[in-house]
């Protein structure tokens, strides 16, 4: 048996749509294979329900065919489904180390990112890239089709989790399919500073680049209590709020020693908005990692 933990991930970060990725700290999937001669699937841990064992439905069975590695998949969900936080994405990086590792394949982790995005079309009907990258290699990722470029940055953060539910492809329906000069240019401009803030582990730069006037405004509207929210966390100490992914998690980037002020704010922020939510103190998360 291989067993391999998996960090959950934000993609986009405000500015970044579709091309960057963090790995957290926590929470995590843990994943566990053993040879079989044909692929099944078992799924515990948060969201448990919600998620097929059909292998031809589940992220991780479109993982082990394509690496031709047929085996007894047991998941153990720490990343909750339909939350913002690379669920699918923690799966199938998971997965796809874990079979490497069991068939002796050889790959390297770079060579994973297109596999365990084949998991993530199972999952959203399109394989990006953007979460599997930092699930597999940990960091800030930033995904491009000659490949990913990785940074293991320092920073404090708050994940803070809703009750509700929005999903990948319904945050997608509500993305515009075109914007003015203007937010184009202000786009480019906080990506290139939210770049350079995480090769320095600067809060201050990573949460100025973190704003975004053109996906990030749209996918808020889904997600009650949202403007409150990010008020609140930037009074506590936030440099940076933004929706985490798809959503409905928000993510903040703080102040050295302010992360648990911020965490407490978001909460009862949501509450304020009649909406239970949990919050995960966390800080930039390694790739995913064998058990011995």
């Amino acid at each position: 048996m291989v067993t391999v933990r998996a960090p959950a991930t934000s993609a986009n970060l405000g500015s970044g749509f579709d091309t960057f990725g963090l790995a957290l700290d926590r929470p995590a999937d843990i994943v566990s294979v053993e040879r079989a001669h044909r692929t099944t699937i078992e799924v515990t841990g948060a969201g448990a329900r919600y998620i097929p064992e059909d292998p031809e439905k589940n992220t991780v069975g479109a993982v082990a065919e394509a690496l031709d590695a047929p085996a007894h998949i047991h998941i153990d969900k720490g990343v909750r489904p339909a939350s913002g936080l690379g669920s699918s994405a923690a799966s199938a990086a998971a997965a796809a180390v874990a079979l490497d590792e069991l068939y002796g394949l050889g790959h390297t982790r770079e060579e994973l990112v297109p596999v365990a995005a084949e998991g993530e079309a199972a999952a959203s009907g399109e394989a990006h890239s953007d979460n599997v990258a930092p699930a597999l290699l940990g960091g800030f990722t930033v995904v491009a089709d000659d490949g990913v470029t990785q940074v293991s940055p320092d920073l404090s953060l708050v994940a803070c989790l809703p009750d509700i539910v929005v999903s990948t492809r319904d945050a997608r329906q509500v993305v515009p399919t075109s914007t003015s000069m203007d937010d184009l240019v202000e786009t480019v401009g906080n990506a290139a500073t939210l770049t350079v803030g995480m090769c320095r582990s600067d809060p201050h730069l990573v949460g100025r680049g973190m704003d975004d006037p053109v996906v990030t405004p749209a996918r808020a509207d889904l997600i009650t209590g949202s403007e409150g929210v990010e008020g609140a966390a930037r009074a506590a100490g936030a440099t940076g709020v933004t929706v985490s992914g798809a959503g409905p998690t928000m993510l903040a980037v703080c102040e050295p020693g302010t992360r648990r002020a911020v965490a407490m704010a978001m909460i009862d922020a949501f509450d304020d908005a009649g909406v239970d939510a949990t919050a995960f103190q966390t800080s930039v998360g390694e790739g995913a990692t064998l058990y011995d």
